[in-house]
């Protein structure tokens, strides 16, 4: 079998359409879209105590590059990206770690402009009441959009474009619950004031959080009565995700992560079959990376046709076809964001699927 290759530039900046635009034509495929929280739509964290001003922050340390000159750190980016300037090129996160207050006090004061400007973008509307599910009052007192509203709107993009798919968070942290219970509210009763007619779209949120346990023998899915392992097989589990329906989520298995030094082996796991003509799995995360030693999920790409083995995929053969590197500052400042990455993808690997 030959391997799945995306085609576009790493960053897809030059393939970005109007989200209005129809979905390629083509087989008729399910999309199941496996989505993070913590800085991919949500830009706060429950875990580490983060309020919206610090995880936006600590994201900016994540995507901004320099390195180390005769023990001097020398900056060689004027602007984040996602992607290395250069070869030597570190991330001030990777280099130094978390630091407090990076653009404010910190050594980031150059990004500190770009720091407001999203701020300001991810305000919650000066003219409409605080709601206790949808919105978060930030470390400086101010208002701020808890979920982003490009992920509501992605919602609302690809049921106007006919696309049939599902969602499932997948994260580390403790926020699935909470989570869960807002976007119910949101899609079923209507609660968000700039997506009213989200209930229109006959979603369903399923708000019993699964959790996923990994090891050496495999990995174990279970929520609330349901139950699934790769004990049965690989294919059992991959056929259990990809009829899920709505909207639902898993917390994944950090501990076996870092057990695996943060690597590919250690992430959270997707399974992948090239040759199924009906479903495409996509995996949206701030955390996924062109460095198999630093990355957060871990592609099982099926060998054959309704076969059973599996092999672990590079996260380069996968970028852009089943796995997005989620872009903080335009899921925030591009409402059609999400929608675009997820075209992309899906254009993608129309013309890479196998033929078996």
């Amino acid at each position: 079998m030959s391997d799945l290759i995306s085609d576009v530039n790493s960053d897809g900046t030059d393939q970005y359409k109007d989200p209005t635009d129809s979905i390629p034509s083509g087989p008729s495929r399910r999309i199941v879209l496996h989505f993070d929280l913590n800085n991919t739509i949500l830009v706060s964290d429950a875990v580490t105590r983060q309020g919206t001003v610090a995880a936006l922050e600590y994201f900016l340390s994540t995507v901004t590059w320099g390195r180390m000159t005769k023990g001097k750190w020398e900056w060689l980016s004027e602007a984040p990206s996602l992607l290395q300037p250069c070869e030597g090129a570190n991330t001030y996160y990777s280099q130094f770690g978390r630091v407090a207050g990076f653009t404010t006090v910190g050594p980031g004061r150059r990004f500190r402009k770009v720091l407001g400007e999203h701020l300001e973008l991810l305000r919650w509307p000066s003219d409409l009441p605080a709601d206790k599910e949808l919105s978060v009052k930030g470390e400086d007192g101010k208002l701020y959009h808890w979920i982003l509203p490009s992920f509501f709107q992605m919602l609302q993009d690809l049921a106007s474009q006919g696309v049939e798919f599902s969602v499932l968070f997948c994260t580390f942290g403790s926020d699935l619950p909470r989570v869960l219970n807002a976007v119910k509210s949101a899609v079923e009763q209507g609660t968000h004031p700039l997506f009213p007619d989200l209930p229109a779209l006959k979603l369903r949120v399923n708000v019993t959080a699964g959790r996923i346990k990994c090891s050496s023998k495999g990995a174990t899915l279970i929520r609330g009565e349901e139950h699934v392992s790769t004990r049965d097989g690989e294919r059992h589990v991959y056929q259990y995700l990809s009829s899920a329906e709505g909207l639902g989520g898993f917390q994944d298995h950090f501990d076996w992560w870092a057990r695996n030094t943060y690597s590919i082996l250690g992430g959270k796991p997707l399974w992948i079959d090239p040759f199924d003509p009906k479903v495409q799995h996509i995996f949206t995360d701030d955390n996924i990376r062109q460095n198999d030693e630093d990355t957060i999920v871990h592609p099982k790409v099926f060998l054959d046709p309704e076969g059973l083995q599996t092999r672990t995929a590079s996260t380069s053969e996968l970028y852009d076809l089943c796995l997005v590197q989620n872009d903080l500052l335009k899921a925030i400042s591009e409402p059609g964001y999400f929608t675009r990455r997820i075209q992309i993808c899906m254009e993608n690997y129309e013309g890479n699927i196998q033929k078996g």
